[in-house]
């Protein structure tokens, strides 16, 4: 019999801060048998955070990874570029807590964490707990949808339409 609900294909980049942490994510995945898409980067060689985030971005939006995982010194900076690219909400978790209600509430298909701020430990538990919560719907997807409004909504139609003047 087959597995009804295949492990999601997982998307992940670094930035320098961020790839000791990757390389444990990409270890921990492997190990737990998903299907991992490395961006990169390669080494703590300087680079550009916002490259990686749109990659990995990109690649959860056009279908190619189910899931991303960022890490950058903070997580804050992946997560504010991976922003930008239509279809994601990437969220920033520095506990499991969070990132479970990443997922469960804001249904979150990207994970950025904090190479600077986390041990190797927590960022484990962090993508564990991010992997197995699961989007609960109900309210949250009135929500969500208005989060995705907001990519197709001009600052100045909304203002109109508040104001009355169309």
């Amino acid at each position: 019999m087959s597995d009804p609900s295949p492990k999601p294909r997982i998307a992940v980049g670094a930035d320098h801060a961020g790839f000791h942490v990757k390389e444990a994510v990409k270890r921990f995945l492997h190990e737990q048998g998903y299907a991992i898409q490395d961006v990169g980067t390669d080494s703590e060689a300087s680079v550009d955070y916002p490259d990686f985030a749109r990659q990995v971005a990109e690649k959860v939006a056009r279908g190619e990874a189910e899931l991303g995982v960022l890490v950058c010194g903070t997580g804050m900076g992946m997560a504010i570029a991976a922003n930008k690219v239509p279809g994601i909400r990437a969220a920033v978790a520095h506990d499991a807590l969070t990132a479970r209600l990443a997922r469960q509430h804001n249904d979150a298909n990207v994970l950025a964490i904090g190479g600077r701020v986390l041990d190797e430990a927590a960022a484990l538990a962090i993508v564990r707990e991010f992997l197995n919560a699961q989007f609960e719907g109900g309210r949250h997807q009135r929500r969500v949808d208005k989060i995705s409004a907001l990519e197709t909504t001009r600052p100045e139609t909304e203002q109109a339409a508040r104001s009355g003047n169309h």
